[in-house]
């Protein structure tokens, strides 16, 4: 079973609201560079403490995460949420997966799409079956 959404973001957003890439990877399983590849960032990005902590690169971090924190409901862990994010196809996007959205720069509209379904809206046929 997945851990409460609040949990997963107190593990990986520090107290500064900064998201802790080096927390997330490990919550993920997955490295940071992958990490920046899903969020729509370049390696350079995540490369230097003061990159990462720039306003954009915060932005796109933090646009990823809550995206994954709507996911994991829906999943058994944060891992699982993000195999989820990364690879799953969204009927009302074309197909497009939330990461595909998300390089696009459309972050905003993934997260009403799954709030809108968390509000018993459509979310794509089904689309909400765990991982």
């Amino acid at each position: 079973m997945a851990a409460p959404a609040h949990v997963f973001l107190e593990e990986v957003i520090d107290a500064d609201g900064q998201v802790a890439i080096d927390q997330l990877a490990k919550v993920l399983r997955v490295s940071q560079t992958v990490l920046a590849f899903a969020s729509g960032l370049s390696r350079d990005a995540i490369s230097t403490p003061l990159r990462l902590k720039a306003g954009a690169t915060q932005t796109k971090l933090h646009d990823m995460v809550e995206i994954i924190n709507r996911i994991l409901p829906w999943t058994r862990s944060a891992a699982q949420a993000f195999v989820w994010y990364h690879t799953h196809p969204l009927p009302s996007f074309g197909g497009r997966t939330p990461e595909d959205l998300v390089k696009e720069g459309r972050a905003e509209t993934v997260k009403a799409y799954f709030d809108r379904s968390a509000d018993g809206g459509d979310a794509g046929n089904g689309s909400r079956s765990a991982v």
